[in-house]
């Protein structure tokens, strides 16, 4: 089993609910950024999503564009953020990173060579966000020859067919969409996306997490019944200046998902 699966697999076991934390690696800087992910375990996190910094971070919000900038800015590169990845990993064995980010950076460093290194620093799956399914051939290749999971993202617009073909390509856990838009622009409600919910949950066997628009232990708690876990990201990187008001954060969010 990978430590995705096993994740998800101990957490159902203690009737609990996944949070998934979103940082930008390089943001607001190296020593800083590595001091949040290695302290978010401690706090609570359960899956790290690690955002590779891009120019184009189409499906972010402000907080997370302004942050894939400065990361950028401070000269931060793709082995830069594999070094993070090996750096968590030394210390934390048994908890899944998930790298998310665009096409670009990764077919520039090369999908067969980005997957093999990503999976040799330690990450277990990966979101390349606008890669569709009809388009993902040779990224499923790489991802499944390195054991890497590709983890693919449902939208609030996606009908059943949709739904159907992007978990029949997907691997690791669905992530769902709970806002039409972009990341941090809205708030999520859980009387909207329960239906949802249950509609993907009954054409796939893999956790489903949302994601987009949770920011406060009150919307994870609101929406934790009707998911595998939930995402919270931009009210991270809003507080990414002072690590341990990040780990504060999570502490209280991870409080609200037991």
């Amino acid at each position: 089993m990978s430590r995705l699966s096993n994740t998800f697999a101990a957490l159902k076991a203690k009737n609990e609910k996944a949070l998934v934390t979103f940082v930008t690696a390089g943001y607001p800087d190296r020593a800083r950024c590595q001091e949040i992910l290695l302290g978010l375990p401690g706090a609570g996190a359960d899956i790290i999503e690690l955002g590779m910094p891009f120019t184009d971070p189409m499906a972010d919000g402000a907080a997370i564009q302004a942050a894939n900038n400065r990361a950028l800015a401070n000269g931060h590169k793709m082995r830069d953020t594999l070094d993070l990845v090996r750096a968590f990993r030394a210390k934390h064995p048994d908890v899944p990173v998930v790298l998310m980010g665009y096409a670009n950076p990764i077919h520039h460093y090369g999908i067969d060579q980005f997957m093999a290194d990503a999976a040799s620093a330690g990450a277990d799956g990966v979101i390349v966000v606008d890669v569709p399914p009809e388009e993902d051939a040779p990224w499923q290749a790489a991802a499944r020859a390195n054991n890497l999971s590709l983890v693919r993202l449902v939208t609030p617009t996606a009908d059943l067919a949709r739904i159907r073909r992007i978990a029949a390509h997907a691997s690791g856990f669905l992530y769902y969409v709970t806002i039409t838009g972009i990341t941090g622009a809205g708030a999520a409600v859980a009387s909207d996306i329960a239906e949802s919910l249950s509609e993907i949950r009954a054409e796939t066997d893999l956790p489903v997490v949302a994601g987009f628009g949770i920011k406060t232990p009150d919307q994870a708690r609101a929406i934790a019944p009707h998911a595998d876990g939930v995402v919270v990201g931009s009210a991270l990187i809003e507080r990414a200046e002072n690590p341990q008001a990040v780990l504060d954060l999570v502490q209280e969010l991870k409080a609200a998902l037991r």
